[in-house]
Parts: C-alpha cells; sequence; structure tokens
C-alpha cells in the first residue's frame, strides 16, 4: 500500500469557529473522503485531535519536507 502524502490547509477564514480556527494558521488534514464528499475537511488541532469544518474556511498549501515534521509530530493516527 503506498502511504499518501500529507496534506496541509491555511485557515482563510474562521467564519462560526472562531474559538476553534486561527485566520492566517496552518492544519493538517486527515483523509475523509466521505467528509470530503460533503464539503468538509478533517482537520488536526493543537491537541493533536482533529475535527470537520466546510472546506471553504481553507485553502490547500504545500509545506516544505523539511517543515512537515512540524505538523505531524503529535498527529492521530489517519483513519
Amino acid at each position: 500500500m503506498t502511504k499518501r502524502k500529507d496534506r496541509f490547509v491555511l485557515c482563510i477564514e474562521s467564519g462560526d469557529y472562531r474559538a476553534s480556527l486561527e485566520p492566517r494558521k496552518v492544519y493538517r488534514v486527515v483523509d475523509d473522503a466521505a467528509s470530503e464528499a460533503k464539503g468538509l475537511l478533517r482537520v488536526v488541532d493543537e491537541s493533536g485531535e482533529d475535527y470537520l469544518f466546510p472546506e471553504n474556511l481553507f485553502v490547500p498549501i504545500d509545506v516544505p519536507a523539511k517543515a512537515a515534521p512540524v505538523f505531524v509530530a503529535h498527529a492521530p493516527a489517519t483513519r
């Protein structure tokens, strides 16, 4: 089985989630095809937990390989 490359998004607005999301902050995406088909992204916060948010609050970004370990150090196992 091929390991999928880690994906990251930049929060562009917090919408109704001001307590949970910070604009201009980078979040790691956990693969969840069923949720993504509904327009939701599963992102990991500072606690290491993942939550669903509307995908229009984010834009995908490429994180340099050297920086990626900082974002996945305490990430939960993918679903």
